[in-house]
């Protein structure tokens, strides 16, 4: 029986996607619920899996086409192929008639179809890749794999491959991903459409640093493995602000002022197609293991593609933390529709004056980017010292005081 594979239905906020890889070819052996194309949209990559075991007969829409929600991208054949499992099937069979020739020919690397774009793309040399897909292929990830590897594991005369002559210059072009273009639009958009200004102060370290020394073990233990880290005070103390600077936590609509009388604190991550902020839903609800446990599922699936675009849609307020790349300080750029973002930064131990006398103290920047329009100074300042307050004294954060 023959089905059509069609893109996923986008939310209304996306318009299209774009096909990224397709993992499965014609007449290659495919199970059921198995990974055959990743769509990538504006926000995230959407992964459309085989509707049963079979095949598929015909690719539509190629590699970096553009598809529409529902849009038929390439048909399958029900029990077409057999069954991916079946070693001794004629899959199989065709497989180790197609792999004899290669390890005949002194172990030429058999790799798929999006393994070798990537490839192209990174300037990884396919053969000093080792494949870990059926009989030594080449996957999509085990070039990633070797594209983020130190230069020193690099294959023997993978050096002398690469070599440049002296004075030639270099240049590779290669388009923007759907994601990384949103996010430079986004970006732009909001240098050119707030009245961005930023306010700096610092933080005392020590107390928070003391306090996760002595009870990490105890914490990590309690719930089941979970580490206290830094980012889950950091989340409590926002929410208890936001409470107090109504301002800081709302939102501007047209001509109207949109108050949230909620706390949806977005979390900037880091993943491999740019920077992505999945949103804690309530966290003013949440303890310091739930934030800490959402956080690090959060970075996870960021890292592994696995976001939705609902996870990442919404939010009130956003914090990021420049500090883990290394960052001293920066000035981080609003996140539209919200008026604020706190930037953490790298901690440094600084000779601090402290009751007269020198003490050297770990200490962080910490910087508020706002939007003027609707939050003034004044406001902004007393946000980012109550934060301030609350990290060098967390009783505070308890006592919400």
């Amino acid at each position: 029986m023959t089905i059509e594979i069609k893109a996923p239905t986008f939310p209304e906020s996306v318009q299209d996607g774009t096909v990224a890889t397709w993992h499965k070819q014609p007449g290659e052996a495919v199970s059921r619920d198995e990974l055959i194309v990743d769509i990538e949209t504006d926000k995230v990559v959407l992964e459309v899996v085989a509707p049963a075991d079979g095949a598929l007969t015909e690719i539509i829409k190629g590699e970096g086409d553009t598809v529409l929600s529902n849009e038929v991208i390439a048909k399958f054949e029900e029990g077409a192929g057999g069954s991916a499992e079946a070693s001794g099937g004629e899959a199989a069979k065709a497989e180790e008639k197609s792999e004899a020739p290669a390890a005949a020919a002194g172990g030429e690397k058999i790799a798929m179809p999006s393994a070798k774009k990537m490839a192209a793309e990174k300037g990884v040399d396919l053969g000093g890749v080792e494949g870990t897909g059926k009989g030594g292929r080449v996957l999509k990830e085990d070039v990633m794999k070797a594209g983020s590897a130190p230069a020193a594991a690099a294959a023997p005369g993978a050096a002398a491959e690469v070599a440049v002559a002296a004075g030639e210059r270099v240049e590779k072009r290669v388009p923007m991903t759907r994601m990384r273009k949103r996010i430079a639009e986004r970006l732009l958009d909001a240098s050119q459409s707030t009245a961005m200004l930023t306010t700096f102060n610092e933080v005392n370290m020590k107390p928070i640093m003391d306090l996760r020394k002595s009870y990490k073990d105890l914490f990590e233990k309690k719930h089941n493995g979970t580490r206290l880290g830094f980012m889950g005070f950091f989340v409590k103390a926002a929410t208890e602000a936001l409470k107090r600077y109504t301002a800081v936590n709302a939102s501007i609509d047209g001509n109207d002022i949109v108050y949230h009388g909620y706390q949806d604190i977005g979390v900037a991550v880091s993943s491999p197609k740019g920077l992505v902020v999945p949103v804690l839903r309530n966290a003013e609800h949440m303890g310091l293991a739930d934030i800490e446990n959402n956080i690090r599922d959060m970075g996870v699936r960021a890292r592994d593609g696995k976001l939705t675009i609902e996870e990442m849609t919404g939010g009130t307020f956003t914090i990021t933390n420049g500090g883990v790349f290394g960052s001293l300080l920066s000035t981080p750029i609003l996140n539209p529709p919200q008026t604020a973002i706190l930037g953490m930064h790298k901690i440094q131990e600084r000779p601090m004056a402290v009751d007269g006398k020198v003490e050297i103290l770990p200490m962080m920047y910490l910087a508020l980017s706002y939007d003027h329009r609707l939050i003034d100074g004044k406001e902004a300042v007393g946000f980012l010292v109550a934060i301030k307050e609350m990290i060098e004294d967390p009783a505070r954060i308890l006592l919400e005081v």
